[in-house]
């Protein structure tokens, strides 16, 4: 058999052994023609006897490589895998073989099957892109109807008489319907409920159709009766207004225009700013948005947080008790002893004065060289002594005003041994005075909660020497900083923890004295930082400024300021916790000490309840300088307030 190849570039070219030989065979012309039949299913099971004779079905034929059958047959017996032959018989085969050809190898059964011509002849059509089984795709179409003419139509079926006839079930249906209309069961011309999705695509558009809120641009104002070219007298100016018109800016004019009167239309001239206004209308439109906003109704009462009533926050200090009299100048601190019962002062007439706090009796005075800074009373029990900070000098001094057994005490520990120490020099003046000389000028001293400990701060700006921390019962001074971040306004303990506060001009470093590290930074937002105090739990800070504010940090919830209170008109001079009672107070330059309920709950999922109490009017404003001091008494809830005009009060 011979073929021409159509197509060079097709998948399977079949060539027969005549066309490479150049003979003809004769083979099919002895077969007989057989009905090739393709069953392309071998998942059916239908006839066992057509389909294969390996039933693994459509697995990958690598899973069998390693073993030594190929799978399985109908009874799930193993099919074993045939001998393969070398190359060199498969020569042999294909030069002897007339049929080799048209043999394909099966992979399923793994055997060889020989195609008979009626698949050849399937396969060449096939490749030449016509039908693969004999068919004339053009036959002529025959039209039945019209093919033919004829005096009798080709249906002459008669019509039946149920076409003539109402359908009996559709009645039976359309009574069901009008039955139920009249039962009130369908409703008509009902309202179209939508029934909406149970579940519903949240990335779906909305089903709302977005409206553009335009809005028209507002129109030019209409001239009125002064733009007329013959307005009535009272619209014409005058030579002062005239004057007045041009001296204004021509934002603050009420007319961009001077009225004029024309005697008719044609002696009215080109209006020289037509192109102005024109140009500014464009940018009106151009640079000004219109947006449509929704005005909502909201009582302005409902935006104010509701606060207790002060009064059902009793006890805090109201009422002006005691004033104690006896300073001829500023009073710059006082302090409240243990106790309770003593209180100290110093003042600018380089006194210091012990004051019994119920009765406003002066018990002793102290003088010293220079203006007192700073008194602080040691917070311990068992001892009885006070810090006085004056100069470079602090001076740590007992009264002499307690028990016997605690004056003894007292005058024990400042009995020790000398120590050295190069931070500061340690002087012993007399049994109830002990010296502590500084390289500069100090500003402050705070004691540690146990009283052993105290720290100063001097104003050496930013020199590592501007803190010192001091120990009572060893009489040591230690350096603790190598190098300090500004200059030092304020230090303070922390009453639980090893930690340690600095607050230079506008932030506060918290250190661990423990494992000498940074551990916080605080950022109040202040310009220069006045004063601080902390809350007897250790977890919340008050900040005072030259700023006029006050700010409350809670460190458990951010470094920065929870809450900021600005209730002063002038500089904050003290901020101060009480230890028992939930109130804090700030003094002013303004003359006012403002007094606040601080309440910290337990629950940390809380936040600090804050509400301003009272307003004391203490001292009077002199020099520009107001109340300087307040502290508050450690057992009751009073306060003691110091100023500029001399005087020291008690309110309780």
């Amino acid at each position: 058999m011979k073929r021409k190849q159509d197509n060079e570039e097709a998948d399977i070219n079949i060539h027969s052994e005549d066309e490479m030989t150049g003979t003809e065979n004769t083979e099919f012309e002895s077969e007989q023609d057989k009905t090739v039949v393709f069953n392309d299913d071998q998942d059916s099971d239908s006839d066992l006897e057509a389909g294969p004779i390996n039933r693994t079905g459509k697995v990958p034929r690598e899973w069998y490589e390693e073993y030594p059958h190929i799978g399985y047959d109908v009874d799930g017996k193993k099919i074993m895998k045939p001998a393969t032959a070398d190359e060199l018989e498969k020569f042999l085969a294909k030069m002897d073989d007339p049929k080799y050809w048209r043999t394909i190898h099966d992979d399923v059964d793994d055997k060889d099957i020989v195609l008979t011509p009626q698949e050849i002849d399937i396969i060449q059509k096939l490749q030449q892109g016509s039908f693969a089984t004999e068919a004339d795709p053009y036959e002529d179409a025959v039209d039945f109807f019209t093919y033919k003419q004829s005096i009798h139509p080709v249906l002459s079926k008669p019509e039946p008489k149920r076409r003539f006839l109402p359908s009996k079930w559709e009645h039976q249906k359309i009574m069901k319907v009008v039955r139920a209309i009249r039962k009130g069961l369908i409703l008509p011309h009902g309202p179209k409920t939508e029934k909406k999705p149970q579940f519903y695509d949240i990335w779906n558009d909305s089903e709302e159709p977005k409206r553009t809120d335009k809005i028209p641009a507002p129109k030019i104002k209409l001239p009125g009766h002064a733009e007329s070219y013959n307005p009535p007298e009272e619209y014409l100016m005058t030579e002062e207004e005239k004057k007045e018109w041009e001296a204004k800016d021509a934002k603050d004019r009420e007319t961009s225009f001077i009225p004029r009167k024309f005697d008719c239309m044609r002696h009215i001239p080109a209006y020289n700013k037509f192109f102005q206004e024109r140009f500014e209308r464009c940018l009106d439109l151009y640079l000004c948005p219109r947006v449509r906003k929704n005005r909502i109704n909201i009582d302005p009462e409902s935006l104010i947080p509701k606060l207790p009533d002060p009064k059902e926050l009793k006890p805090f200090p109201s009422i002006l008790s005691v004033v104690y009299k006896g300073h001829s100048g500023r009073v710059r601190s006082v302090s409240v002893d243990p106790t309770g019962q003593w209180l100290v002062s110093g003042s600018d007439d380089n006194t210091v004065k012990l004051w019994e706090l119920m009765t406003g009796r002066c018990i002793q005075t102290w003088t010293y060289d220079e203006v007192i800074q700073q008194v602080v009373w040691n917070p311990s029990v068992s001892i009885s002594l006070f810090a006085v900070v004056f100069g470079e000098k602090i001076i740590l001094v007992h009264p002499d005003v307690a028990d016997e057994e605690i004056s003894e005490s007292t005058k024990q520990i400042l009995k020790l041994e000398n120590f050295e120490s190069k931070a500061a020099e340690w002087k012993l003046i007399d049994e109830t005075q002990l010296e502590i000389n500084h390289s500069a000028q100090v500003k402050s001293c705070v004691w540690h909660n146990k009283g052993d400990y105290f720290a100063t701060v001097a104003s050496q700006g930013h020199s590592s020497k501007s803190v010192l921390i001091h120990q009572l019962s060893k009489k040591i001074s230690q350096n603790p900083f190598k190098k300090v971040g500004g200059i030092v306004q304020n230090v303070l303990f922390h009453p639980k923890r090893p930690l340690f506060y600095v607050a230079t001009q506008q932030f506060i470093r918290i250190y661990d004295l423990s494992k000498q590290e940074l551990v916080r930074k605080l950022s109040p937002g202040f310009r220069w930082i006045s004063s601080m105090s902390i809350h007897p739990s250790g977890d919340n800070i008050i900040v005072g400024s030259y700023d006029k504010k006050v700010c409350w940090i809670d460190m458990e919830l951010s470094p920065k300021p929870y809450k900021v209170l600005r209730f002063h008109k002038k500089a904050v001079r003290n901020v101060v916790f009480h230890r028992n009672y939930p109130l804090f107070a700030s003094c002013s330059d303004d003359g006012t000490t403002q007094v606040y309920h601080g309440m910290v709950y337990q629950d940390l999922l809380q936040n600090p309840l804050i509400v301003p109490v009272k307003i004391l009017r203490c001292h009077s404003n002199k020099g520009g300088l107001g109340v300087l001091n307040c502290q508050f008494h450690i057992q009751q809830p009073w306060l003691v307030s110091s100023g500029a005009d001399g005087l020291i009060k008690l309110f309780s």
